[in-house]
């Protein structure tokens, strides 16, 4: 039983938000789950987890009102199920205008991205950063392709910035080392490892690990078991890791495994993410 009104219970790292699933969440309906994790504010890299959630505030925000749910909730919410922008930006005191119009943007930063249209991508992400530097340090997306535009400084500053809103992401740690890496060297990027606070997502504590040094690759795959979800950040943090230390041939073994398409509804946007690797490592 929630001890307090659901939609303000915080939500503190991307492992909550792999938990909130239709069996997990007791008499809490689906639209309910979603409302109160669009409210939650949560950037992870996994946001892909949650936008199934929201469909059905989509659906049928009247009813969820009537339930008891602020207005301002149902219309995160709603946003959400239209892009998850809105959100971000709703929240750091955007109108609803503005925060529609730097959704749009976002999505097709996104789009561009996902399509291989790197330098399309960034200016998007920069327009909207521009736009509410409040809210930027939330845009994770950004910092990803800025690393794939060879903007090196500016993808560890960005980096940096989602720490302070987003602590426990094991991910974030890791692009940060794949930015100073790039930009400097990997023994540079393991002297400015992040600190991260409890990632409970398999394999997350092995990915830091192995970024810091104190694990091998094989542990990680070992720690995701049969997994689908885990297997596939193995992969993908194998291969990215591999590939900051110059083992061109591990590499792109990894990416490869992590872009293959039975792995698209577990990585959701960071499986993408996966496939724009590979087809530069193509050559496409």
């Amino acid at each position: 039983m929630l001890r307090s009104p659901w939609w303000k219970t915080p939500l503190h790292s991307s492992g909550d938000a792999s938990r909130l699933t239709a069996s997990s969440v007791g008499p809490l309906s689906r639209s309910a789950v979603a409302i109160r994790a669009t409210c939650a504010l949560l950037t992870p890299c996994q946001a892909g987890v949650l936008r199934p959630l929201a469909h059905a505030v989509r659906r049928r925000p009247p009813g969820a009102a009537r339930r008891g749910v602020p207005p301002r909730a149902v219309k995160i919410a709603a946003a959400w199920s239209r892009g998850g922008a809105a959100v971000l930006l709703l929240a750091a005191g955007a109108t609803g205008g503005e925060a529609q119009s730097a959704s749009r943007i976002m999505r097709q930063a996104e789009a561009d991205f996902l399509a291989g249209r790197i330098e399309e991508s960034v200016a998007g992400f920069d327009q909207v950063a521009r736009a509410r530097p409040d809210a930027a340090p939330r845009f994770w997306q950004r910092g990803i392709a800025l690393y794939y535009a060879g903007r090196y400084d500016d993808c560890r500053r960005q980096f940096e910035e989602h720490r302070l809103v987003n602590p426990n992401d094991v991910e974030n740690a890791a692009w940060h080392f794949l930015c100073v890496a790039r930009g400097d060297s990997p023994e540079a990027a393991l002297a400015a490892l992040l600190p991260v606070g409890r990632d409970p997502r398999r394999p997350m504590r092995e990915i830091y690990e192995m970024f810091r040094g104190r694990t091998s690759p094989q542990a990680v795959l070992s720690a995701a078991g049969a997994e689908a979800r885990a297997r596939f950040y193995a992969h993908l943090y194998r291969g990215l890791h591999h590939e900051a230390w110059g083992r061109t041939e591990a590499a792109r073994e990894e990416i490869f495994l992590a872009a293959d398409p039975r792995f698209a509804r577990f990585g959701g946007y960071m499986h993408g993410v996966a496939v724009v690797h590979r087809n530069l490592m193509q050559g496409r």
